[in-house]
C-alpha cells in the first residue's frame, strides 16, 4: 500500500516553523458566541507560532509583544477562520461529464458512463475553486473507486496527496456500500427484471464495484495507516446512505466508529424516496432505524437530512446527532427544502456544504451561503429565518464539529490552526458601504471570491491575490484538458452506452414508489 509521499511530508513540516508571524486586520473574526454573536476583535493582530494561534489582541499591543515578527494583513483587511466544505465528492462537476441535473434516483444512471479520470488532476480542479473563496479545510467523501483493497487504499492516497499538494486540510473517506448501488432494491432483483440482452453488462458493472465489507473495513483500516503521519488529512468513516447498507454494515460502521472515536458522514433521507424505502424497509424512518444499530449520536453527521420529520429532529436534539446542509444540491436534483428553520430552533448543530457543485456548477462557498441565507427566509413576519451570522457559524465552526480536526479548525481562537482567510475589505464594499449594518452582515451577503486577498493553511500563505503559491493552475488545467481531450476508450463508449440503456428502466422501477403525492419542499418547511 502506498503511503503519502515522504518529499510532501516534509515540505509540509518545513513550512510550519516556530518563527512567529503577526497577521494584521481592521477587524478580525475569532469566532462565535453560543448565542451566536460574532466575536469581533478591531485594528487587531493574529500572533501565529508553529502554525496555529498564539494570541489574538490590538494591534500596538500584538506589535510591542513581538517586534520582530513579519507581519502579513494590514490595513484595509478583514480576517475571518476558514471556511469549510463539508459535503464534497469529486473534482470536475457531473455537468461537465455529461450528467443533466436529473432527480437524483434518474441521476445515478446518467452517471454511470463517467470517464475515467485521474484523480489528482481531478481532485485540484474543485481545490481551486474552494481555496479561492476561502474554503480551508473540506469533508472528502469518495465513493467510485472499482479494484482491489491495495488499488482503492492507493486512490485514497492520491486524493490526499493532491490537497497536500495544493496546501488544503482534508477529512477523508471511502464509502462503505455493501448493496443496492443503482436503485433501491437488490442488484441481482434489478437485473433480473431488466431485458435479456441488458442483463450481463449491468451484472459486470455492479460486480466492478462489489467489495465485501470485510475488505471495506480492510481498506478503512488502510487509509488510516497510510495517512496516519499526515499534517493535514485525517480519515473518517462514510456510510453511504441507509439503501445502500445492510444492517450488518451499520452495525459495522458503528462498532469502528466508537473503537477509534471517529466521526462519521451518513447520507441519509435526501429524497422522497428514501424516506420511503426506509419505510418499507424498516416500518419507520431511517434515523430511527440508524439509531438502533448504534449511529446516532455526537460523531455522526447526516449529509442532507431533507425528509427528516418532527420526531427525527427530536431525535438529533436528544442524541447530538449533526446535519450538513447541502442547499445547491437538494435544488439541483429536485430533493426539497431541508427544514433548517426547525434543526436550528432545536439546537442541533449545522454545517454546509457544496457536494457535487454549487448553485453556479462550481465550489464557492461565499455563494452557498447567501444561497443558504435567502432560501430559508419564509413567510411571514415574525417568521424564523438564519441570520447572516448563523449561516456564517455554519460555514465555519459548524463544518468542524462534522470532522476528525473538530475544535483545532472553525476559529482563531488561542490554540486553534492557523488557517484564516483575508478579505479586502474595499473590495468587498466598493464603492461604498453604510457602516450601520453588521461587518459579518455585510461580508456574507457581498463579499466575493474576487475579494479575496489571502487565503492561510497552518500559519501558511497558500493562496494570495488571486495566485496559488504551491502549484501551477493553469499547468493543471491543460493537463486536465488534454486529459479529457483524449479518446474514449472502448470501456468508456460501453459504459455510456450502458447507462443511457438503463435509465428507462431506472424510471419504471420508480414508478408508483410513492404512496402519497409529494408536499411542496418535504414534510417540514424551511
Amino acid at each position: 500500500m502506498r503511503r503519502a509521499t515522504l518529499a510532501s511530508l516534509q515540505h509540509r513540516e518545513a513550512t510550519i516553523t516556530t518563527e512567529t508571524i503577526l497577521i494584521r486586520a481592521d477587524a478580525i473574526l475569532e469566532g462565535f458566541a453560543d448565542d451566536d454573536t460574532p466575536i469581533l476583535h478591531h485594528d487587531a493582530a493574529i500572533a501565529v507560532t508553529g502554525g496555529k494561534v498564539a494570541a489574538i489582541g490590538p494591534w500596538d499591543a500584538m506589535r510591542t509583544a513581538h517586534p520582530g515578527a513579519t507581519v502579513r494583513g494590514g490595513k484595509g483587511m478583514v480576517a475571518i477562520p476558514g471556511l469549510i466544505n463539508a459535503h464534497h465528492h469529486v473534482g470536475t462537476t457531473p455537468l461537465q461529464l455529461g450528467s443533466p441535473d436529473h432527480p437524483l434516483e434518474l441521476w445515478f444512471a446518467s452517471r454511470m458512463g463517467f470517464r475515467d479520470l485521474d484523480l489528482r488532476l481531478d481532485t485540484l480542479f474543485s481545490a481551486f475553486e474552494m481555496l479561492a473563496s476561502g474554503v480551508t479545510t473540506v469533508q472528502h467523501l469518495h465513493s467510485r473507486v472499482p479494484g482491489s483493497v491495495d488499488n482503492i487504499v492507493a486512490a485514497g492516497v492520491t486524493v490526499a496527496d493532491a490537497y497536500r499538494e495544493i496546501g488544503m486540510r482534508a477529512s477523508y473517506s471511502q464509502a462503505f456500500r455493501d448493496q443496492n448501488r443503482l436503485v433501491y432494491a437488490a442488484d441481482e432483483d434489478f437485473t433480473a427484471s431488466l431485458p435479456q440482452e441488458l442483463q450481463p453488462a449491468t451484472a459486470a458493472f455492479f460486480q466492478r464495484f462489489t467489495l465485501p465489507l470485510s475488505d471495506q473495513v480492510a481498506v478503512f483500516e488502510g487509509l488510516r495507516a497510510a495517512l496516519a503521519d499526515d499534517p493535514l488529512v485525517k480519515v473518517q468513516l462514510g456510510p453511504a446512505n441507509l439503501h445502500w447498507l445492510s444492517d450488518q454494515a451499520l452495525e459495522t460502521t458503528a462498532e469502528l466508529s466508537a473503537k477509534y472515536d471517529l466521526p462519521m458522514h451518513l447520507h441519509l433521507v435526501e429524497t422522497a424516496y428514501q424516506h420511503e424505502y426506509a419505510r418499507r424497509r424498516t416500518g419507520g424512518t431511517a434515523l430511527a432505524h440508524v439509531n438502533r444499530m448504534g449511529l446516532a449520536g455526537r460523531r455522526l453527521t447526516i449529509g442532507h437530512g431533507v425528509w427528516l420529520t418532527e420526531s427525527d429532529i427530536a431525535l438529533c436534539a436528544h442524541t447530538g446527532t449533526r446535519v450538513c446542509h447541502n442547499c445547491s444540491s437538494n435544488f439541483r436534483l429536485k430533493s426539497g427544502l431541508a427544514p433548517v428553520n426547525q434543526l436550528m430552533a432545536a439546537g442541533i448543530g449545522v454545517a454546509l456544504g457544496m457536494d457535487e457543485a454549487g448553485i453556479n456548477d462550481d465550489r464557492d462557498m461565499l455563494s452557498e451561503m447567501r444561497l443558504v441565507l435567502r432560501t430559508h427566509r419564509v413567510p411571514g413576519i415574525d417568521a424564523p429565518f438564519p441570520t447572516p451570522a448563523q449561516v456564517l457559524r455554519m460555514a465555519t465552526e459548524g463544518g468542524a464539529a462534522t470532522t476528525p480536526f473538530g475544535e483545532t479548525i472553525g476559529h482563531l481562537r488561542p490554540g486553534a490552526w492557523a488557517d484564516l482567510v483575508l478579505f479586502d475589505w474595499d473590495a468587498v464594499t466598493r464603492p461604498w458601504q453604510n457602516p450601520v449594518i453588521p461587518l459579518v452582515d455585510v461580508l456574507v451577503q457581498r463579499a466575493k471570491a474576487a475579494a479575496v486577498k489571502t487565503v492561510m493553511v497552518a500559519g501558511e500563505v497558500v493562496y494570495e491575490d488571486g495566485r496559488f503559491t504551491r502549484i501551477d493552475r493553469e499547468a493543471i488545467l491543460d493537463a486536465l484538458a488534454a486529459w479529457f481531450g483524449r479518446p474514449l476508450s472502448q470501456v468508456e463508449q460501453d459504459r455510456w452506452a450502458l447507462g443511457d440503456a438503463l435509465l428507462p428502466h431506472v424510471r419504471r422501477f420508480y414508478d408508483g414508489y410513492l404512496k402519497t403525492p409529494l408536499p411542496r419542499g418535504g414534510p417540514l418547511q424551511g
